[in-house]
């Protein structure tokens, strides 16, 4: 099993350590035939990326691909999950110059009302020690994700159960009648394997991803990869890899 994609990677822009150009590179030197610069959305507080800066990526990006025949480069986000409602915080600006759009859930956001900040802040680190609250909790963060499902065009849910515990079975037949994938997140500890046993259960597909922050991490995804194998996924089921 062999990477030919990385579709989560971090720079500079947000909270990664190297530049477009250096993600671009490291995956040229591992040999990879695409690679997606995915910063966090304008929602995360401490390393959100702005319009402007987006329109300054896609720029980038753009001269990039017209010096590189061997890699091709997307403009991605990786967006925040704001209320519980579904709602996203991207807009039609956004949407129309990225190439590949992320999502899941992040601490570093404000939620858009007061409903979902005490859902998110409050009762979902409750729901961790009180069992009575855990299942309605799972089963809101798995429903805003699947309201974010039908009002935007999401291509993947990144590390799903890191920061908020879900419901993978209703998550993953949600996101296999939509058309969207899961991600098996190296730096992150979801999807688990046990997770991922849940997930094959229904016909979704998977990104194998770094989520990498520093251009060294750029196609690291051998945990990822262990994590499939272990679980046993079909590599037909995985969208990057061959």
């Amino acid at each position: 099993m062999r990477l030919i994609g990385d579709y989560h990677t971090h720079t500079i822009f947000s909270h990664g350590k190297g530049s477009i150009r250096d993600n671009v590179e490291a995956a040229r030197a591992k040999g990879l035939k695409q690679i997606a610069i995915c910063d966090h959305g304008p929602g995360h507080r401490l390393y959100g990326v702005d319009k402007e800066a987006l329109f300054q990526m896609r720029n980038i990006i753009d001269e990039l691909k017209g010096q590189y025949d061997d890699i091709d480069i997307l403009l991605g986000i990786e967006a925040n999950v704001m209320d519980y409602d579904g709602g996203i915080d991207v807009d039609d600006d956004i949407l129309g110059i990225i190439d590949i759009l992320l999502l899941g859930f992040h601490y570093g956001i404000i939620p858009r009302d007061w409903d979902s900040m005490l859902k998110f802040f409050i009762l979902n680190p409750l729901s961790k020690i009180l069992p009575p609250i855990r299942k309605d909790m799972i089963g809101w963060n798995t429903g805003a994700i699947i309201k974010a499902m039908d009002r935007y065009p999401i291509d993947l849910i990144t590390h799903p159960g890191s920061k908020a515990r879900l419901d993978i079975e209703r998550l993953a037949r949600a996101a296999c009648a939509r058309g969207v994938a899961l991600e098996i997140n190296s730096s992150h500890s979801q999807l688990s394997i046990e997770n991922i046993k849940i997930a094959l259960e229904e016909e979704v597909e998977f990104y194998i991803n770094s989520d990498a922050h520093h251009p060294s991490e750029v196609g690291e995804v051998d945990i990822g990869i262990a994590r499939a194998l272990e679980a046993g996924v079909p590599i037909e089921r995985i969208v990057n890899v061959e």
